[in-house]
């Protein structure tokens, strides 16, 4: 028989596995649900869903695997919905950053047998399917979560089925899964959401701190601009995690307040020497919860046309540019370029060319 998967859900995340999907299995069935209309027809235009259904039903009956990728608080409640399409040979799974509240429901409906629980550990600030690319999830980590109840077979079959996607599969405990996340990636998104509203609170009238606030600022605040629905679903449903890390964290911006406060010169040196070396010791080679940021730097003369000069080298080189403009505010000197690209390909061979025709290239 066909391949069949089933999809409850084709926002960024849902939409990216559906696309990788039909990329890497062609003549595999595509059955999907979603609560937006024009997202089924885009899908269904784009010959990305065989079948689009407005309602969870039989549909989904005999498919190998289906995928959960609704908001985190709205996958629970589909669970009971989609119980009675499941047989032997199916695998339930879900895309949440947040998984002890799935598998209790889980566990609580009798369906361990069937589950497995998801994450991969990708995306992108911009949500919905239209923004989504079967490359989201290459190189990610993909966070596997098993039951107990579910056969080391079938564990090693979507694993490998995972891993046919160019992710990178893991498995691990759920529980062990939310802390982890917790401190990765809850966090960060938490401490740039709060920065942001800190510098916006204390802004002059005049909004000199937005003016000026580019650059640097802007690199490591860029994921306070995701879904504000999305990360507050994460925040309730994780909220445990999140709170006893917020207070060790807040810990941490204590102790160096205190190192400051005291004057303490090794104290201070110490506290950026060891983030240093511990950030430079992260490998490049695969994708982590926070989606990384392709981009090159480089020297540019203050003049008429020097940007068009730039992207014109990089489009007749056949590289495809996401983002481009000046950075003023810097620890760069003065008329940086600053150009993003789509994946680490485009980003490393830009560098290389614009180093051959003589530029002055940064590296981040």
């Amino acid at each position: 028989m066909k391949l069949k998967i089933g999809f409850i859900g084709l926002g960024l995340i849902g939409g990216s596995i559906a696309k990788a999907i039909r990329q890497y299995y062609p003549d595999c069935q595509l059955v999907a649900f979603d609560k937006n209309k024009e997202t089924l027809a885009l899908a269904t235009l784009e010959s990305c869903v065989d079948v689009a259904v407005a309602s969870i039903d039989e549909n989904f009956r005999n498919c190998r695997y289906i995928f959960l990728c609704a908001p985190v608080s709205c996958n629970t409640a589909y669970l009971k919905q989609l119980k009675e399409y499941l047989q032997e040979g199916c695998i339930l799974t879900d895309v949440g950053s947040v998984k002890t509240n799935i598998h209790q429901e889980v566990k609580k409906l009798d369906m361990e047998e069937f589950f497995i629980g998801g994450h991969p550990m990708a995306g992108s600030e911009k949500s919905g399917y239209p923004n989504s690319r079967a490359m989201i999830i290459e190189n990610a980590y993909y966070i596997l979560t098993p039951t107990p109840r579910v056969s080391e077979q079938e564990i090693q079959a979507f694993s490998s089925f995972i891993e046919s996607l160019k992710a990178l599969p893991v498995i691990l405990d759920y529980e062990e899964h939310d802390r982890i996340t917790g401190t990765i990636s809850h966090l960060p998104h938490i401490i740039a959401s709060t920065l942001v509203n800190y510098v916006k609170d204390s802004d002059t009238r005049d909004e000199l701190m937005k003016q000026l606030a580019a650059g640097g600022f802007k690199d490591i605040t860029r994921i306070a601009s995701s879904s504000p629905t999305m990360w507050q679903h994460i925040c309730l449903k994780n909220r445990e995690n999140i709170s006893d890390i917020l207070s060790q964290y807040i810990g941490a911006l204590n102790h160096a307040k205190e190192i400051i406060d005291n004057g303490d010169e090794q104290g201070i040196y110490n506290l950026f020497d060891s983030s240093r070396n511990y950030r430079n010791s992260i490998p490049d080679s695969s994708a982590g919860p926070i989606k990384k940021v392709f981009a090159v730097y480089c020297d540019i003369i203050d003049e008429a046309g020097g940007i068009a000069t730039i992207a014109t080298i990089l489009a007749s080189n056949n590289i495809n540019i996401k983002n481009i403009g000046i950075i003023h505010n810097r620890e760069f000197e003065e008329g940086v370029l600053r150009i993003e690209f789509y994946e680490e390909a485009s980003s490393t061979k830009a560098a290389e060319l614009l180093q051959k025709y003589r530029y002055i290239v940064y590296e981040r």
